[in-house]
């Protein structure tokens, strides 16, 4: 049924005719022009088939071709005075999948434990990877629909999910397949990652290298086989893995079909960042620990920087330098982190807010990271990410709000009143 939503405040995140798709659209927006926010007042947007099929102002569309459209019969109209119209979140960095919560290490966070003191007690990834292995399928996907349905109320529209927290064959097969289902249960586009890299099991302490073995030799092999995820990630880091075990699990990936993209300097220097350019990675994410010579390394390739200012921000840690990278040129995406461990939430006005007050990102800047460039990280940015004609119409409404900087402005506030997902009602 066709959608018409008339006399939008300001319709936010417009292609110009020169960019819309087809036959062209913007990948990915970096540098100064992430502060340039193209948007429309007083406008109207025509929604067919689930497709952005037209948009532009009220006075255009008094005169043009969508007046008669919307005079037929079966057209719904909403009356989005005093609101604007987003293109929906693309949430890109997710461990959206887990079994249960981990408020206990919360405390020993508050205590003044590292995040490697709570690993090495047990803690942490594999405090979730022993839970997740004696979870059963379907307590997973009813825990993850649960959490699906809830960034759902918050504007997201995509989001990827990371595997990761089954540390053993079986059960990260456990974890895409539930995955996979949760695509087939739910309306958002969602993207699954390979992430049997994300540390290492409590019986391969003393032999790193022949979890590697496992994760390359076994798990990749069954993963391509079943067509289960579409990238494969590693967590190329200080106390994980190594740049040559990270360049090794991404070489088998790349073999099976799957593009990297890497968890990298969260908390050291680890080389991370170049390797993921070095392997066509097309996102880095985390990224506390950057500065020049990772900086130069992002701007001569098409790998996408994505910070994750929750995690940061819930462990106390030192955030990425997004002004530093913005200002060098770079294009940033933001994401959640969602995950039991580290980032609890998957609330992108949250993210966006944190993106604003920690990361001193511009309202526009935050709005640019948490749509097309999260889209580009998730490598859907020819479906999603903006308002242009042929693209998925992944939509949201606010409530009434006096300017798009009042979403980041008001954290911890729900300013999204309807989400249109495949030009749908969710």
């Amino acid at each position: 049924m066709p959608l018409f939503i008339r006399n939008i405040k300001e319709l936010i995140l417009v292609e110009p005719a020169s960019r819309q798709y087809p036959p062209k659209v913007v990948s990915y927006v970096g540098g100064a022009d992430m502060s340039v926010l193209p948007t429309m007042k007083n406008a109207f947007l025509y929604i067919e088939d689930g497709i952005i099929r037209g948009f532009g102002t009220m006075e255009e569309f008094v005169r043009g071709k969508f007046l008669k459209k919307v005079r037929q019969a079966g057209v719904t109209e909403i009356d989005a005075t005093g609101k604007m119209v987003f293109p929906a979140w693309c949430d890109s960095h997710t461990h959206l999948v887990y079994a249960g919560s981990r408020e206990i290490e919360y405390t020993d966070k508050i205590r003044g434990l590292s995040y490697e003191e709570i690993a090495r007690r047990g803690g942490g990834i594999l405090n979730s990877a022993k839970r997740l292995q004696e979870a059963s399928e379907l307590e997973l996907i009813e825990q993850s629909i649960s959490r699906l349905e809830e960034i759902t109320k918050l504007g997201t529209g995509a989001v990827e999910i990371k595997s990761g927290y089954g540390l053993t064959t079986d059960s990260e097969l456990k974890m895409l397949r539930v995955i996979r289902k949760l695509k087939e249960f739910s309306p958002l586009t969602i993207k699954a990652t390979f992430l049997g890299a994300h540390a290492v099991p409590e019986e391969f302490r003393n032999n790193r290298e022949g979890y590697v073995d496992l994760v390359i030799n076994e798990m990749i092999p069954q993963v391509a086989g079943e067509e289960l995820a579409d990238y494969i990630d590693v967590f190329c880091d200080k106390g994980f893995f190594t740049v040559e075990d990270t360049e090794r699990i991404l070489m088998a990936g790349i073999k099976h079909g799957l593009r990297p993209k890497i968890h990298a300097n969260e908390l050291a220097f680890s080389g991370g960042i170049q390797t993921g350019v070095r392997y066509g990675a097309l996102s880095v994410d985390h990224l506390e620990c950057t500065a020049d010579e990772e900086i130069q390394a992002l701007s001569k390739s098409d790998t996408m920087p994505c910070l994750l200012p929750g995690a940061a921000f819930f462990l106390g840690m030192e955030q990425p330098p997004a002004r530093k990278m913005i200002d060098a040129g770079l294009p940033v995406a933001l994401a959640s982190d969602y995950n039991p461990g580290s980032s609890p939430s998957g609330n992108m006005q949250l993210i966006m807010s944190m993106g604003c007050v920690l990361l001193r990102m511009l309202p526009e800047e935050v709005i640019h990271a948490v749509t097309i460039n999260g889209a580009y990280a998730m490598g859907v940015e020819d479906q999603l990410g903006s308002i242009a004609i042929g693209k998925q119409a992944n939509i949201l409404i606010t409530h009434r709000i006096p300017t798009y900087a009042f979403l980041p402005y008001a954290y911890g506030s729900n300013n999204v009143e309807t989400v249109i997902i495949d030009g749908k009602f969710v």
